[in-house]
């Protein structure tokens, strides 16, 4: 017997070997360039919002009399120790905007995980008690959505009070209705489903049925709208930092920031457009992160 009949055979893998679900989740997610982008951008704002104390080259509260208004350093005027100029007050624009990153950001996740939590616990109500409950719960969200969202949410914080957390409070329940409809729908189509009526059979309560059995098979769609929906937080508290109405001065917060510099729109571009740009790169951002995502969700929209 030779040495190669000792040698232990190949192992291959069968040719009809599914891939790993990661790798398959981003096979698909990377197949959409614009999403790439999309998450390359976040990482980025992720990481100056981290890393602001590091990166921003003055306090967000520091005022300067001497530097009112300085333009951008490539401009005739401007200084290197400034980047980005400065707005009416000597106040550095690029120390603010690495600030407003972290509170920004802090906002649109703060918001969703608000409204999420409380959107899957009624969806899932609405979904497994069927009746006057579901009638209760959908009727009211149709009522909120009956109402433009920012004109609802200006009537919240008119009632609650100006401040940031009245502001991120307004947003969530503006944006709640949406989980509660997905969770709705997604818990429907579950309940009739073969490992449904098996686990109900075999003495699963009504909670394990909720939370083990069904809730993880409805979160592909929840993900999907929770990156849409930071956006729609992002720029919603914005806009309400822009009435006045959400982050009070000196808070550096992107909205905010829009607000102080109305009035130098037209002699002083940089003070309103570097606000404008961080709100826009953003929430584009998250948007094109949110369509990369349902793609690789969706097992319909796989080719």
């Amino acid at each position: 017997m030779t040495a190669e009949t000792l040698e232990a055979p190949a192992v291959i893998a069968p040719a009809g070997t599914p891939p790993h679900p990661l790798r398959e989740f981003w096979s698909y997610f990377s197949a959409n360039h614009g999403a790439v982008g999309g998450l390359v951008v976040i990482v980025a704002v992720l990481l100056m919002a981290v890393f602001a104390d590091v990166i921003a080259p003055h306090s967000p509260f520091e005022t300067n009399n001497a530097v009112f208004l300085k333009p951008p350093f490539w401009q005739e005027g401007g200084l290197l120790s400034y980047p980005l100029g400065t707005d009416a007050i000597g106040r550095d624009i690029l120390s603010r905007l690495v600030y407003g990153a972290r509170l920004s950001l802090l906002i649109g996740i703060a918001v969703v995980a608000l409204a999420m939590a409380v959107g899957i616990v009624l969806g899932l109500v609405a979904g497994f008690f069927r009746g006057i409950t579901e009638i209760v719960i959908m009727r009211l969200m149709d009522i909120l959505l009956t109402m433009p969202s920012l004109l609802l949410a200006i009537v919240i914080v008119a009632i609650l009070g100006p401040g940031l957390m009245n502001a991120m409070l307004a947003v969530a329940i503006v944006v709640l209705p949406h989980y509660v409809r997905i969770t709705r729908a997604a818990v429907i189509a579950e309940t009739s489903k073969d490992y449904v009526v098996a686990a109900r059979v075999s003495g699963a309560g009504t909670l394990r049925l909720m939370f083990k059995e069904v809730l993880p098979n409805c979160a592909a769609p929840l993900i999907v709208q929770a990156s849409l929906g930071i956006s729609t937080a992002i720029l919603d508290a914005a806009a309400l930092g822009f009435l006045g109405l959400g982050a009070q001065p000196p808070t550096p917060e992107w909205g905010t920031m829009l607000a102080d510099a109305r009035e130098f729109v037209l002699r002083a571009w940089w003070v309103v457009t570097f606000p404008g740009l961080m709100i826009l790169i953003t929430v584009l951002a998250f948007n094109l992160l949110g369509d990369g995502l349902r793609d690789a969700l969706d097992p319909k929209l796989k080719r």
